[in-house]
Order: C-alpha cells, then sequence, then structure tokens
C-alpha cells in the first residue's frame, strides 16, 4: 500500500521513471562510480592526480601488467567462442524429425548475426566484462531498407535497366552499454528480478528525428541536451561536444498500470472493440494486477517519446548482461581489474619511485658557494654553457648526486608484476615457465597451465549460458514474431558451440602429442589422435586437412572387398584346419580306447594261463615214491604262492587301467568274439599225479 500511495504522487509516467532512475544513479554514483573511473584509467594507462600513491611523487607512469591481463583474458574467451566459426547451434523438440526449419533458421541467424556485426559487439561487451565486471547490452530491433543491384528488362525485353531493388528488413542489433549509463534496481540481482532496468545516454538528435518520422516515437519538441560528465563514455575528456546531442532514457519494466493507460490516452483514441465473454474476462482479469511490463522513452529527462506495453511475444526484456565473476546477491560482478587492482597499484608504485630516484641520481647537480657567485648568474648545468665564479672554479662549484638506485627494485617489479597475473589468471609465454613454484619442468608447465585453464573456463561457462544463450535465444524470437516467413516459428533449443581457448588447445596439443608417441601408426587410435592434433591447431586450411584425414581412412571398397575375402579365405583354412585336429584326436582317442580292450582281454587270460604253467610246474620230471611226494607238495605250495602275487599284480595293473578317464569319443567297433581257450584236460594228466 505504501508503494501504491508513493506511486500516486507523481503526476504523470515519466516523472514515476524519472524517479526511479534517480533514486539508482544516486546508489550507482556512491558505491561504484568511482572505482569503475579508475578501473578504466588503469586499463586505459591513463594518469590522473587521484592515482598517486604518495604526495611527493611526479612520475606518471602507469604499468601495462593490467592491460596485458585484461587483454589476454578477453582475447582467450574470444577465441573459445568465435575461433572455430561456428558459435552456436539450435536443437529442435525430439518428436520432430524434420531438419529443414532447423537448418534454414540456423543458416538466416548466422547470416543476419554476419550482416549486422554482432560478433564485434560481443567482444566489446567481453571487454566491458572484463574492465568493470559485468558486461551489458541492449537487444535493438530496428527496420532498415536493404538496397541490392538488379536488372529489369524495358521496352519489351529489347533492353536492360540496371538499378537497384528496395526492401524493408527487420535487424536485430547488439548495443553494447557502459556502467555508468545503466540503471538497475539496487536490491536485484538479474535483470529479470529486477522492478525494471534502464539505459540512460547521449545519442544523436537526428536519430530521434528520424524515429519521430516514422511514428516510433511521438511527435515532440526536442531540445539540447545539458552537458553531464557522468553519463559520458569517457569521464577523462576535458569537454564535451553539446551540439545536436539529445539525452535518452530508454525504461524495460514493471510501471503501474494507471499511469501507463494516462500515458497512451492522451494520444491514442479510444477504439470500441467488441469481446466475448472470455476475452472480457481474461482482460478483467490481466487488469487486476497493479504492475505491467512495458517499454517507457524520455528525452531530456521530461518529454515523453514512447509508452507501451511490452510487445515482444515471449513478455522479455531486450536487455542482457553477464558478470565476469560472480559476487554473491549482487548484480555487479567482479572483473579482471578488480582482481589485480592492488598488484597493480603497487606495481605502479614500485616503478615511480625507481623513476623519481632516477631523475636525483642520473641528471648532474651542482653544489656552489652563492657568496662567490656573481650577482644575477644562472648556474644552469647543460653542455657549452659557461659559468662565471669570484674565484677558484673546483673551490666554488662540485659536483653532487644522491648516491645510486638500489637494484633490488628489478626483482620486486617482477615479483608484482606475476602477482598481477597470479590474481587475474592471465599469463603470458614469459611468465608460464616459472608460474608454479619456480619450475620451467613439463610438469609444471602443465599444472600451471591446468590451473590457468580452470579459471578462464569457469568464466568461459558463466558467459555461454547468462549471455550467448540469451542473445541467440531473444534474437530469434524477434525473428519468429516479425519475419515469420523467413524464419519458422518452433519450439527449439539453443546452444552454444564453443571450444576450447588458445592456451588451453596448446596444452592439449601437447598432451595428444606425447600420447601419439607412445602409439604405434598400425594402431586404429593412431589416426583419430593425429585428426584431434590437426583440429585444434589454429590453421587456415584446417578443415581441409581433417576431410583429407578422413579420405584416407576411409578404406576403398575394392580394396576393402578383397581384405573380406582374405579373411574369409583365411576363415575358412582356420576352420579346416581345427576339423583336421578334432579328427586326428579322435582318432587317438580311439585307438587308446583299443589298446585299454586289448590290455583288458590279455589281463583276462593271465590267470589261465597262470594255471596251466602251474600244474606243468608240480607235474613235470616226478616219479613215484615218497620223496617225489614231498617234492610234489613243496612246489604245489610254491606255485600258489606266485600265483597268489601274479594275481595281485594283475589286479593292480587292471585298477590302473579302468583309473585312466575314458575320452569323450565314439565307440570303437567290437572286435569278432574269439573261441573259448581250450582247458586242459585232467582226465589225461598222468596216473602219479591222480594218486
Amino acid at each position: 500500500m505504501f508503494d501504491q500511495q508513493e506511486d500516486y504522487v507523481f503526476e504523470s509516467l515519466e516523472g514515476w521513471v524519472e524517479g526511479k532512475c534517480q533514486d539508482w544513479r544516486d546508489h550507482f554514483e556512491a558505491n561504484y562510480s568511482q572505482k569503475f573511473d579508475e578501473y578504466y584509467r588503469l586499463w586505459r594507462g591513463q594518469w590522473s592526480a587521484e592515482d598517486k600513491t604518495r604526495q611527493s611523487e611526479r612520475s606518471k607512469i602507469i604499468s601495462p601488467a593490467l592491460q596485458q591481463a585484461v587483454e589476454s583474458s578477453v582475447a582467450e574467451l574470444e577465441e573459445a567462442t568465435f575461433g572455430r566459426g561456428k558459435w552456436f547451434d539450435i536443437r529442435d523438440d525430439m518428436e520432430d524429425t524434420n531438419e529443414a526449419d532447423i537448418a534454414m533458421l540456423r543458416t538466416g541467424l548466422e547470416a543476419d548475426f554476419k550482416r549486422n556485426m554482432i560478433r564485434k559487439n560481443v567482444a566489446e561487451c567481453l571487454i566491458n566484462a572484463a574492465v568493470f565486471g559485468t558486461g551489458i547490452a541492449e537487444i535493438e530491433l530496428t527496420t532498415e531498407k536493404e538496397m541490392k543491384p538488379a536488372t529489369q528488362p524495358i521496352m519489351d525485353g529489347e533492353l536492360t535497366a540496371v538499378g537497384v531493388t528496395i526492401e524493408d528488413r527487420t535487424c536485430v542489433k547488439l548495443n553494447p552499454v557502459m556502467p555508468q549509463n545503466f540503471l538497475i534496481d539496487p536490491v536485484a540481482t538479474t535483470v529479470e528480478n529486477a522492478l525494471g532496468v534502464a539505459i540512460d545516454e547521449f545519442v544523436s538528435k537526428h536519430l530521434v528525428t528520424q524515429l519521430q518520422e516514422q511514428g516510433v516515437y511521438r511527435e515532440a519538441d526536442v531540445g539540447t541536451a545539458a552537458p553531464d560528465f557522468d553519463i559520458e563514455p569517457d569521464h577523462e575528456l576535458t569537454s564535451t561536444y553539446d551540439d545536436g546531442k539529445v539525452r535518452l532514457t530508454k525504461y524495460y519494466g514493471l510501471v503501474p498500470r494507471h499511469l501507463l493507460t494516462e500515458a497512451k490516452s492522451e494520444d491514442d483514441a479510444e477504439v470500441e472493440v467488441t469481446l466475448s465473454e472470455e476475452e472480457e474476462g481474461e482482460e478483467v482479469e490481466k487488469d487486476n494486477s497493479y504492475y505491467v511490463e512495458a517499454i517507457v522513452v524520455i528525452a531530456d529527462g521530461g518529454t515523453l517519446l514512447k509508452a507501451e506495453e511490452n510487445p515482444y511475444m515471449m513478455g522479455d526484456r531486450p536487455i542482457i548482461a553477464f558478470p565476469w565473476d560472480v559476487v554473491p546477491s549482487r548484480f555487479w560482478g567482479r572483473g579482471v581489474c578488480e582482481k589485480g587492482y592492488n598488484s597493480q597499484k603497487a606495481l605502479d608504485a614500485e616503478l615511480r619511485a625507481r623513476i623519481d630516484a632516477l631523475a636525483l641520481t642520473v641528471h648532474p647537480m651542482l653544489a656552489m658557494d652563492a657568496s662567490r657567485m656573481p650577482r644575477g648568474s644562472k648556474p644552469e648545468v647543460r653542455a657549452g654553457k659557461v659559468i662565471l665564479t669570484n674565484g677558484n672554479p673546483s673551490e666554488v662549484l662540485q659536483p653532487f648526486n644522491f648516491g645510486q638506485v638500489s637494484q633490488i627494485t628489478f626483482s620486486q617489479a617482477q615479483a608484482l608484476q606475476t602477482m598481477v597475473q597470479t590474481a587475474t589468471g592471465a599469463i603470458d609465454s614469459a611468465g608460464i615457465a616459472g608460474s608454479v613454484n619456480g619450475e620451467s619442468t613439463a610438469a609444471g608447465i602443465s599444472m600451471g597451465l591446468g590451473a590457468i585453464i580452470k579459471r578462464h573456463k569457469r568464466t568461459l561457462i558463466n558467459f555461454q549460458e547468462s549471455f550467448i544463450i540469451p542473445l541467440v535465444t531473444k534474437a530469434a524470437h524477434r525473428y519468429m514474431q516479425f519475419e515469420p516467413e523467413k524464419f519458422p516459428v518452433a519450439d527449439y533449443k539453443f546452444n552454444v558451440s564453443s571450444s576450447l581457448g588458445i592456451i588451453a588447445r596448446e596444452y592439449e596439443v601437447t598432451q595428444l602429442v606425447q600420447l601419439l608417441q607412445t602409439m604405434s601408426p598400425e594402431t586404429p587410435m593412431y589416426a583419430e589422435l593425429i585428426k584431434s592434433i590437426v583440429d585444434n591447431m589454429n590453421l587456415a586450411n584446417r578443415e581441409e586437412l581433417i576431410a583429407k584425414l578422413d579420405e584416407a581412412n576411409t578404406p576403398n571398397p575394392e580394396q576393402e572387398q578383397a581384405r573380406q575375402q582374405a579373411a574369409q579365405q583365411q576363415n575358412q583354412a582356420a576352420l579346416e584346419f581345427q576339423n583336421a585336429q578334432t579328427v586326428a584326436l579322435q582318432g587317438q582317442a580311439e585307438e587308446s580306447q583299443a589298446r585299454a580292450s586289448k590290455y583288458a582281454a590279455e589281463a583276462q587270460a593271465v590267470p589261465q594261463e597262470l594255471e596251466i604253467d602251474r600244474i606243468r610246474a608240480v607235474t613235470s620230471n616226478l616219479k613215484a615214491g615218497d620223496a617225489d611226494d614231498k617234492e610234489f607238495q613243496k612246489r604245489l605250495e610254491i606255485s600258489k604262492q606266485l600265483l597268489k602275487e601274479r594275481e595281485v599284480a594283475v589286479k593292480e595293473e587292471q585298477g590302473n587301467v579302468e583309473a585312466m578317464p575314458e575320452p569323450q569319443v565314439e565307440p570303437p567297433v567290437q572286435p569278432e568274439p574269439q573261441p573259448p581257450m581250450m582247458q586242459p584236460d585232467m582226465g589225461q594228466l598222468p596216473n602219479d599225479f591222480n594218486q
């Protein structure tokens, strides 16, 4: 309620907007303006009396260490974003398989961005972000007349007229904004969650007049703006050009609905429109909100030139901004100059003190007896100068100096320059060798480059997500809305196709070369590594080399067919060899099985043969009588003992044969049955045996 009551104090919309903008400017000048001015001077190398480190300081030199850090960091991000040519990509919905509309939109955006020099303006935003901590840009939508050379037949085709064709074309341009020209709600952290944002800058008067003629701005008397150094692009200017200049304040954000309605009703005639019940309900529900998103343009702090609701179909604000390094809960970020500020000031103090000391030690001075100098003489020291003295000059004049400058200042200046590089993360080729613990080895350089690349990549991701992707998205939506016949309307997803920066790319090439040395040229990954090395090099014919590498790695169809046939023959030979080995192993298994059967049959026949041998041994060479009977019994016992021993040996041999694993082969052919062995006829034994 307090805000609404406060809004009613203002009688007009331009008064409400100017009141907000003035409050926001007071906050900016009290907290950021002085710092940003000093950052700008350090980056430009401009000396100011405010930058003195001591009152007796006479030297005005400014070290280029911080300038090198800013330019190196910006160049690294610019190369990482635009170094490969294609710096953004478009994805369609997963259900849409038609890629013709995507290619059409991408081609149109690339051509329009190149025509309107978007890359140049993005680079300027990067410099602003590195110096001041935040890069800000306005997306402008203009209509231009495009002229093209053309010919036209005349006089029934007998002659051809040469001229130009003129057609209106919608252009999306990017306008970089300096911090002193940008105003934002102090409690906001992004452009989207702020009450509103404003761009307060000087523009040429003829631009305002042209827009009034086109009907974009209202017809109003616009005078010449009063000078204001606070919003000038360069605060170090001693004088400004004030003729034909208008101070224009463009506000994008929420405004009270009743103030906007009153401002529009001053010029717009009321038109009766018949609405349906549903549309009336939506209109009433829409009117219930107190704030409405609008665009308000004011000239010279009081002349309203434009006031309308946000005309864009997505309802977004045409302002994009990104911090170089995020500061929690604050819109303004932390740039390279802020990081290296203290080291730069110490380095400047060291250099200026040395130069002031050199002035006292290098330039000759004289100590003289003033009472013995002629009255009115000028004792200057210069070549060809004659100094008159009353007396011996060696007694009157004497050279004088303050000693020598200490050589330690050289090492101190070098250490301070290293501190600037350490604070900003921007390092040149001269500082890489000793960036990690003073080590110039390959491992030390790799560690130093790894830390640098991580810091650059962190800023690069922030730049892509907060600036590049919103830029492409908003530009595509503008073209879809105002030129739908050239840019198809669909729900696209935009990606940034950024790559590694120069330092990171050189570091990766070094690692790939080291990995390539550990591989043989016949390895399949060898060609892929060579392709990656060429892809990371900044060569003019990089694409041609990659195409030739792909062509060399693509096999010839005839060679591929011959290789497949050779592989099939080799596989067939290996299969036949394997079958032959299988057959040979089966034959060996059958032979082993047959040998085992033979051994079993022989083992079964051994007891019978032993029995026959025993009977023969017992009964041979015996005669009748008691002595022979005793000899017979003796032999019989010995033969029984030998028979038992032979039976035990045969059983052990049979057990070993049965314990052997049987090979998995086809069963051998069973031999034909043999006739049983003849048993000895006991009836034919000698008579004495029967006895």
